[in-house]
């Protein structure tokens, strides 16, 4: 990098410094300062953190990756603005009501402490050892691409320079997730977003130069064809395409989509975090404008790379280096520290996430249920530690990282795909239905989770099971994304009759918490929280979904 490149980036991490020092001056009161930034946020603050978090590893080395590998066939899980529309006209008004810190807090309010107490367990396994460890394996991978350093000297010793980023990585974030709060996660990502951005943007322009212009990439990739007759721009794909087959990608990213965006504790903590219910939702909707950004910045920068691949303009040596070898083949001089601080960002920011979000459902979901009587100041401190000790399992997963982290990498999607139907099939017919009892809640999520965990355990020895076998016929045999939606609707089914045969939960207790079940002044708050400007930002967010479909199908 030259000496500008080192200048933009030093100013990026004084611009960090500078608002988390802000932030740090302004002492928490309790745990909702800490965790929920004493639910004040505002419109902009939610949007900036709900994209900035689920910018991750999965879209500097995996989307842009797959936009080499397979084209346009990922995108769908990248247009889901709608859902996170979703997100604010539909769950906001039932999560501002019940005043809940997480989401396993509302399943408690809607079903049973049990109910809980799994969820929050799931959560905090799943986030440790999948999103976490990806994040921080990816980072290390990805600094030492675009630094183009292999070792770094230490007394007389070689270090590997994945060591120095991935660790580096982990305790810069930590550091100022630990002190800083669900403050520091929110007001640095007002900063990292834009930095990614245009980072982004500067990539997918010059990328568009080198190649030759919007046409010319659309020639060479169509060129591109499956056995099954499918160019690397087409969204839709055969039903016989062992990846992504049409009759499992739309409804499969969906149900993927809705877990995520709509009751996962890494993303809906934003929206709890907001002033109120207004500020909530519109954050919400800037979220989603937002979300509409990654095929363009990391989807088709990867597609641009095969194209120039294929043109000998670079040397692609894998498709995960997609993203890497564009920053460090393209850029001009001050624009790399632009983007290496836009991907810098986007680590640190997605790290912050999930490290606040997993000391906050172990301090509010287990330590606090168990010891209700301790003082606010206390549940602060005690999260302050979580957090450390977080990080300090997230340094510990990183050589297991770096011998396994490309095979978990490739898990990564399927494990989402295995995690999600039964927690949004709880989610959805608890808010849906008030004669879904507690008991098919609970059992909804130990189904769901059971036959999840099962296919992922499964597909490890998948290698010494008979494919004439019941259980390989049973279980392995399908798609990943036919058997994610088998399984969101038998766990649907087996609530249904569960719910049938079982007690349900006193209409008292769930007011407000279920479709129809709210109070006249409940319904009055919803209607004045939004205006014609909000729906209008909706529909224009689905009519650019809507276009990009047509142009893609």
């Amino acid at each position: 990098m030259s000496t500008l490149d080192w200048i933009i980036l030093g100013l990026f991490f004084l611009g960090l410094i500078g608002i988390i020092v802000w932030v740090l001056l302004q002492k928490e009161k309790d745990t909702s300062d800490y965790f929920l930034a004493g639910r004040d946020a505002t419109w902009i603050a939610i949007g900036a953190s709900i994209f900035a978090s689920n910018i991750g590893s999965e879209h500097l080395v995996g989307l842009a990756g797959a936009g080499a590998e397979s084209g346009l066939a990922m995108a769908h899980w990248e247009m889901h603005g709608w859902m996170i529309l979703m997100l604010g006209w539909l769950f906001v008004p039932f999560y501002a009501r019940s005043k809940v810190f997480t989401m396993p807090e509302f399943l408690e309010r809607r079903y049973n402490p049990q109910a809980r107490s799994f969820l929050s367990i799931i959560s905090i396994v799943s986030y440790v050892l999948t999103k976490v460890a990806v994040t921080v394996y990816a980072g290390g991978v990805v600094f030492k691409d675009v630094f183009n350093i292999d070792y770094v000297t230490f007394f007389g010793y070689n270090i590997d320079f994945f060591w120095i980023s991935a660790i580096g990585l982990v305790v810069l974030t930590g550091l100022y997730t630990t002190f800083g709060g669900m403050k520091a996660v929110l007001y640095t990502s007002v900063l990292q977003t834009p930095i990614l951005l245009i980072g982004s943007i500067a990539i997918l322009v010059l990328g568009l130069i080198k190649v030759g212009g919007w046409n010319e990439l659309m020639e060479i990739t169509r060129a591109n064809v499956t056995v099954h007759g499918d160019e690397m721009t087409s969204l839709m794909r055969s039903h016989n395409d062992p990846d992504f087959p049409w009759t499992g990608v739309i409804l499969g990213s969906a149900i993927i989509g809705f877990w995520y965006w709509c009751t996962d504790q890494f993303i809906v903590q934003r929206v709890l975090s907001g002033r109120d219910m207004k500020q909530a939702r519109r954050g919400a909707i800037f979220g989603a404008y937002l979300k509409l950004t990654p095929v363009f910045i990391f989807l088709i920068p990867g597609m641009i790379a095969y194209a120039l691949n294929q043109k000998g303009l670079i040397t692609l040596s894998s498709n995960d280096a997609a993203f890497s070898t564009l920053v460090t083949e393209l850029l001009p001089i001050g624009f790399k520290g632009i983007v290496i601080g836009g991907i810098l960002a986007a680590l640190m920011s997605s790290l912050a996430s999930l490290f606040n979000s997993s000391a906050m459902l172990f301090t509010i979901d287990f330590y606090k249920k168990y010891k209700p009587e301790a003082s606010e100041k206390h549940y602060v401190l005690v999260g302050r530690i979580a957090t450390v000790v977080i990080v300090m399992l997230g340094i510990l997963w990183i050589p297991v990282m770096k011998g396994i982290g490309k095979v978990l990498y490739e898990y990564l999607q399927d494990v989402q795909s295995l995690l999600a139907p039964g927690i949004a099939a709880v989610f959805l017919l608890g808010i849906l239905s008030k004669k879904t009892t507690p008991a098919a809640g609970l059992w909804g999520l130990i189904i769901g989770f059971t036959l999840g965990m099962l296919r992922l355990g499964l597909n490890i020895f998948s290698g010494s099971i008979e494919e004439t076998s019941f259980i390989y016929k049973m279980i392995l045999s399908h798609n990943w994304l036919h058997y994610e939606i088998y399984l969101f609707f038998l766990v649907i089914i087996s609530m249904v009759i569960i719910s049938y045969f079982t007690k349900p939960k006193d209409p008292h207790s769930i007011v407000g918490l279920t479709m129809g079940s709210a109070t006249a002044a409940q319904r009055a708050e919803t209607r004045s929280s939004y205006n014609h400007w909000d729906v209008i930002n909706s529909v224009v967010i689905i009519c650019i979904i809507l276009i990009f479909y047509a142009y893609f199908w």
